[in-house]
């Protein structure tokens, strides 16, 4: 693979990569070094990169696997959230405190899930991955996914259904 060809497959994965990373460790420093360092592992495979089926789950699964032992090597505290700081501030006042409110009980909802579930959940419905690449990523089978998926779902359903329910009772 040359430099356009690694300019045009890899380089547009970068905030894919990020976000999955961020998922994980939770410190936006620690995520973008993450991505980079991919990077530069891929690079260094870049005339091997073509016999992968595909570099995205290549590059998806390399980064989980420094992720975990970024995690392994060193805990992080919880890291307030901000992934959506740059989304909120373009709209209007009153859409966002709504969104806010909403944003802040699903982020929250999803921390409480097993990171299985909460990497499942960000795979699927937040970067929008078919079960097979999330499988192929996870290194799980497809129906495990669709398990996983589902679980985690109804639990973070569960936790804002009963988060709305006691602030209406308080109210």
């Amino acid at each position: 693979m040359n430099l356009q060809e690694f300019t045009s497959k890899v380089i547009p994965l970068r905030n894919k990569l990020f976000r999955f990373a961020k998922r994980y460790l939770e410190h936006t420093e620690e995520a973008e070094d993450i991505v980079q360092e991919v990077f530069i592992k891929l690079w260094i495979r870049r005339d091997k990169l073509d016999e992968y089926r595909s570099v995205e789950a290549l590059a998806m699964v390399t980064t989980k696997n420094m992720c975990l032992d970024k995690i392994k090597t060193k805990r992080y505290p919880v890291d307030p959230i901000d992934d959506h700081r740059r989304f909120l501030e373009n709209l209007p006042e009153e859409k966002r405190r709504d969104y806010s409110d909403e944003i802040f009980k699903v982020h929250q909802a999803m921390k409480s899930l097993p990171k299985q579930q909460q990497m499942i959940m960000q795979l699927r419905d937040i970067e929008g991955y078919d079960f097979e690449s999330i499988a192929e990523t996870m290194e799980m089978n497809e129906n495990a996914v669709r398990v996983n998926l589902s679980r985690a779902r109804k639990r973070v359903r569960e936790i804002i259904t009963t988060t709305k329910i006691y602030d209406y009772q308080r109210n």
